[in-house]
């Protein structure tokens, strides 16, 4: 299985090619993503500075790399915990899951941040630790004020649904209820995106801060195949 830490030590590595440097950057993202791939990418290009060119920020793919791992670690102690957790659970006969399932096993269609896989742009604000740290709060019964993703406390949105309406938080989409029809209504993205120009960071400027003027009709346009497999759509 793929290292995280080996990769992540490939972003680290001066000596390498800076593109080899952002695939392994990539690949670090593949392997933990708290907001799903697209959008935790995304934000580690606004979080890093990622320039558009690689060449203007050498060091930018380590800030983001170093930003990942400081979430994985808080994720992989509360992750362990749970499995000892599940462990001594069987041990007395209780071997079904709890509901609802700790964050990290939820799956993208099932879980109230599927907006953050249809629209990369809506993810939380926060840096990639405080996140973890907030669900690993939740999941440990703490009763956290404002939106469980991102603290936000402003009254939530209401998106019509074609037949009602679904509210969301203002700060990032998250959905804490369903329509009242029971289905998951997809999240029409607020700006239309090719994954293949967030890749190569179309959205940014050379000098690490957003490109003012993304996306152009041209770069908008179009589905095209991204280095994960996915498809440009959302």
């Amino acid at each position: 299985m793929t290292s995280f830490l080996t990769h992540r030590a490939r972003v680290h590595d001066t000596g390498l090619p800076l593109d080899s440097r952002h695939n392994a950057l990539r690949t670090c993202v593949t392997l933990f993503a708290p907001y799903g791939f697209r959008a935790t990418y995304h934000h580690l290009t606004l979080s890093a500075g990622i320039p558009r060119r690689l060449e203007a920020d050498p060091d930018a793919p380590i800030r983001a790399v170093d930003e990942l791992h400081e979430a994985r670690v808080l994720w992989l102690a509360r992750a362990q915990r749970y499995a000892e957790q599940r462990r001594a659970e069987k041990r007395e006969g209780r071997r079904a899951v709890p509901d609802p399932r700790p964050w990290w096993l939820r799956r993208t269609w099932e879980g109230p941040g599927r907006a953050w896989y249809e629209d990369p742009f809506r993810h939380p604000s926060l840096r990639l630790s405080e996140y973890v740290q907030r669900q690993n709060a939740i999941l440990d019964g703490t009763d956290l004020p404002g939106c469980p993703a991102c603290g936000d406390e402003r009254p939530l949105e209401q998106t019509p649904t074609g037949h009602g309406c679904v509210e969301l938080c203002r700060g990032c989409s998250w959905a804490p209820m369903n329509c009242p029809c029971g289905q998951r209504h997809r999240v029409v993205p607020e700006t239309t995106y090719g994954w293949n120009t967030i890749w190569r960071r179309g959205h940014m400027g050379d000098d690490g801060k957003p490109n003012p003027h993304w996306p152009t009709p041209r770069e908008a346009a179009g589905n095209m195949a991204s280095p994960t497999g996915e498809t440009t759509g959302p």
